[in-house]
């Protein structure tokens, strides 16, 4: 047969060729696959041979750069065994090696259509028979060979964060234009936020965790398997293509001449190290982008790690501690910016100027999908708030109000109001009891219970936050652009036209006062000279009639 090239619609080809044809078609990959097939391929037996398969799903890094070091080591080996587990797992060859048909199949068991549930199944798969390769313990139990059999058993809250840095370096190659073979460093994000969540959501850990300092590799909570694949589905549900988009780019990059010039490498990429100034840190990007189904998913991911500073550059739109506090600077920035915002704000329980030793801090986020207005009433479409750090969590709204975002800004040309509207951004619940509150100079942020917001759903946005009100010194505000180089462009284009109408008014208001007859100080002279009673008429004799 035709080394791939043969197709369904010659007479000898088997229903089960035209079956997984079908599907990788449908999928739009069956001419990559086709391509694919003759680089693999040994043309002695007409397969390939499944250690190159093995190989072409390999990942081999010079560095491993993580928190704490130690757990390098023990990353290493789940790399050093992922290739062949994935080749093993999916890609069954007959006698001899993997036939065309065994391509396509195997193809379309990572990357077909299928429910979220099968392929986050066909994930902790992958990662059990990789972790026991690795010699590393893992109590999960699969009940069938099935894709979507059940799942019993627990993780740990170590196993999750290796699941977690498997994704990420899975999806961080497939970002990487080229690849440096063996001579790249991979930097693993900070991704305990993610971790604690899991762990605080389904194995209902004592609320007395000190969230701000836990040692993920010290905890020994058994998380069950059916609960965290609930929390992944709802929480961080892209996930699941981490996996998919690596064996897509993987295979599709065997094909690539590899004599191509190959200058960068992933831990040029991923590393960011000036980025980690910023509040949105390389592993907070990435579980917002896991959180959100939609086109800003892809907007956010490239925060994760830009090249230099560009996509930083071009994105941030503002930043207290670099633009200046306070609601006039901010509106400075992103007037004018009428697409998604991510804002982010950073603040502390407690006053560490008083010597209060359990000062904590947080940062709380908002998205929003038209940027601000200056309104003295809520306003918006759609929305989503987020508890950033130290655990992360994601509330949606509820669908029973709209109340998604607040910005008021010191109204111009009024004197006087009988009842005047907070001056400040705030997020869910009504004016004078909102959800989040930010005052007007950014010092400082309020965040109440849930019961007050019915537009977004209920829980904690910072830790053991209990009933009352909480009032915080704010010590970093952030907001992040998400509309692309467009949004940005149409930003601009609004400052330019109202620079100009700016100077059109001025130069109108010059030309009109160009002289001493038509100013306004003679008009106010006027103005105060006709009010003051005349002496010299009062003091006139009357007339006698």
């Amino acid at each position: 047969m035709g080394l791939g090239a043969s197709s369904s619609r010659e007479q000898n080809v088997s229903a089960e060729q035209r079956e997984v044809e079908s599907l990788a078609a449908s999928i739009g990959a069956l001419p990559m696959l086709q391509n694919v097939f003759p680089k693999l391929v040994n043309p002695q037996i007409n397969a390939i041979p499944l250690q190159s398969l093995q190989q072409c799903f390999s990942l081999n890094y010079e560095n491993l750069i993580c928190e704490p070091p130690s757990m390098a080591d023990s990353f290493r080996g789940l790399l050093d065994h992922l290739g062949s587990s994935v080749a093993d797992l999916f890609f069954i060859p007959a006698k001899g090696g993997l036939s065309w048909v065994d391509l396509v199949r195997g193809y379309v068991k990572c990357c077909g259509r299928l429910p979220a549930l099968v392929s986050l199944n066909t994930l902790l798969r992958l990662f059990a028979i990789t972790f026991t390769r690795a010699g590393l313990p893992l109590k999960l139990e699969f009940e069938s060979d099935d894709a979507d059999c059940k799942i019993s058993g627990s993780l740990r809250p170590i196993d999750v964060l290796m699941i977690f840095w498997m994704c990420w370096t899975m999806l961080w190659y497939t970002r990487t234009p080229k690849l440096s073979k063996g001579k790249a460093e991979l930097c693993l994000p900070d991704v305990n936020h993610l971790v604690l969540s899991a762990v605080m959501s389904c194995a209902g850990v004592d609320s007395d965790l000190n969230v701000w300092d836990c040692n993920i590799s010290d905890l020994h909570t058994q998380i069950p398997v059916g609960k965290f694949l609930t929390w992944t589905l709802t929480t961080v549900p892209n996930l699941i293509d981490c996996f998919t988009q690596f064996v897509h780019a993987r295979l599709q990059r065997s094909v690539a001449s590899e004599d191509a010039s190959d200058t960068s490498s992933l831990g040029e990429i991923s590393s960011t190290k000036a980025q980690y100034t910023y509040l949105l840190s390389p592993g907070r990007a990435w579980a917002l982008s896991l959180a959100i189904r939609s086109s800003i998913s892809e907007e956010i991911l490239k925060l994760c790690s830009p090249i230099g500073s560009v996509e930083t550059e071009e994105n941030i739109l503002y930043r207290s501690t670099l633009h200046g506090r306070g609601l006039n600077r901010f509106w400075s920035k992103i007037e004018g910016y009428h697409s998604p915002l991510l804002i982010l704000v950073s603040a502390n329980s407690g006053n560490a100027l008083e010597g209060d030793t359990s000062v904590k801090n947080w940062i709380i986020g908002a998205l929003i999908q038209e940027g601000f207005e200056n309104k003295d009433a809520f306003y918006g479409s759609s929305g989503s708030l987020y508890a950033i750090s130290p655990i992360f969590y994601v509330f949606l709204p509820s669908g029973k109000e709209k109340n998604f975002v607040y910005s008021h800004v010191h109204p111009t040309g009024k004197v006087y109001e009988a009842h005047p509207k907070p001056v400040g951004i705030a997020f869910g619940g009504t004016i004078g009891n909102e959800r989040i509150f930010i005052d007007e100079d950014f010092d400082r942020v309020t965040v109440r219970h849930h019961a007050v917001d019915k537009t977004y759903r209920p829980g904690s946005l910072i830790p053991h936050q209990g009933f009352l009100p909480v009032e915080s010194l704010i010590t970093e505000v952030e907001v992040w652009g998400l509309g692309g180089r467009t949004a940005k462009q149409a930003q601009m284009s609004y400052k330019k036209r109202e620079e100009l109408f700016t100077e059109q008014r001025r130069k109108v208001d010059l030309k009109t006062f160009a002289n001493w007859e038509d100013s306004p100080e003679k008009l106010m002279m006027d103005m105060l000279s006709d009010s003051r009673p005349s002496r010299t008429r009062r003091e006139d004799p009357r007339p006698i009639m």
